[in-house]
């Protein structure tokens, strides 16, 4: 028996991506099968593809930085999990496909409550946004806070989160993304025609109290006068080489250090290799917040996985407001493939 997966065979743009057939063999021992249900298009995957990440993939290679599946298969020594069990992971690589092979300390439990789609943006983009707001920056209700790149998979759940969380937010993202940013309950900066320096020195003379950046580019030297003192920016977004990754973290320790009361921090899923227990906890808070209809991901479109390379030529148009989702033929019912996507 065979599966199929999405590789990349060379850098560039999405036309690099071909559909491959491997063989569906039985787990070795210590790893489980998965039958994948869902995968998202994230921003790691297109900058991989690029070749533009401190430490990029070297192709053939199947793109994916997080699955949700059913568990079909157990190998030698694994216990805990059942065949059937609905499972999780952070894989990283792997996601474009029917099938994949993990590690049983790579599982995740995922409620059978929860609907695979509505689900997979809290493995990536919902976790990293939890955790810069409740573990990196520690906010409290009532603090203000500028979310810098606040339409994209993460900058939503970044607004959905916060909200819940009692801030009171600022959404830098484009015009055409104004509306999506005030049904989240951000107030939108649009920075192709607005300077959000001017906009956040006017709104909040006293200064924020954390800004939250995913973006490239100087926010951090035009916005760090922005914070109060005692404020915190955060870095999340990901570096696109070594060289860059080192100028990030030296450019976060240079501002930390300067005697002004303001810190700078950086973020990265990487501890999770470290110290998996405080990403359990998240995931599980997330799951239970999905299930009692307290947060609801933005999908902007859903596509069968191995339509991939369509569903990253929509990512990189910049029009995508939320999460893209590919799923399992039967997961996708009756939806348009677009059907989220705002025209």
């Amino acid at each position: 028996m065979s599966y199929r997966s999405v590789v990349v065979t060379r850098c560039g743009p999405p036309e690099v991506m071909a559909i491959r057939e491997n063989v569906r063999r039985a787990p070795a021992a210590g790893e489980v099968r998965v039958r994948i249900l869902a995968t998202c298009v994230t921003r790691p995957d297109v900058q991989g593809r690029y070749g533009e990440s401190p430490f990029p993939p070297k192709p053939p290679y199947v793109p994916g930085y997080a699955i949700i599946g059913d568990i079909d298969a157990l190998g030698k020594g694994v216990d805990g999990y059942a065949v059937g069990d609905r499972v999780a992971a952070l894989n990283v690589y792997g996601g474009y496909a029917e099938t994949i092979f993990l590690r049983k300390r790579d599982l995740i439990p995922v409620p059978l409550t929860v609907d695979p789609a509505e689900a997979i943006p809290l493995i990536l983009n919902y976790l990293v946004a939890y955790q810069v707001l409740h573990r990196t920056a520690g906010v409290n209700a009532g603090d203000r806070v500028l979310v810098i790149g606040a339409s994209g998979g993460i900058g939503t759940a970044l607004l959905e989160l916060g909200r819940l969380a009692g801030l009171k937010i600022y959404g830098l993202a484009s015009g055409s993304k104004r509306q999506a940013l005030i049904d989240l309950g951000a107030i939108p900066i649009d920075y192709h025609s607005q300077d959000f320096v001017e906009v956040i020195q006017a709104a909040e003379p006293q200064g924020l109290d954390v800004v939250f950046n995913g973006m490239a580019g100087d926010y951090l030297g035009r916005g760090w006068p922005l914070l109060r003192r005692g404020g915190v920016w955060v870095g999340y977004g990901a570096p696109r080489d070594k060289a860059e990754m080192v100028a990030l973290i030296a450019r976060h320790l240079w501002f930390t250090l300067r005697p002004d009361g303001r810190s700078a921090r950086l973020y990265g899923t990487g501890m999770n290799r470290f110290n998996r227990q405080p990403f359990l906890q998240d995931w599980a808070t997330l799951f239970a917040l999905l299930e009692q209809g307290k947060i609801r991901p933005i999908i902007a479109a859903r596509y069968p996985i191995l339509e991939a390379a369509a569903a990253n030529t929509l990512l990189e148009s910049g029009e995508v407001v939320g999460t893209i989702v590919l799923l399992a033929p039967e997961l996708l019912h009756d939806h348009n493939r677009h059907d989220d996507f705002p025209a």
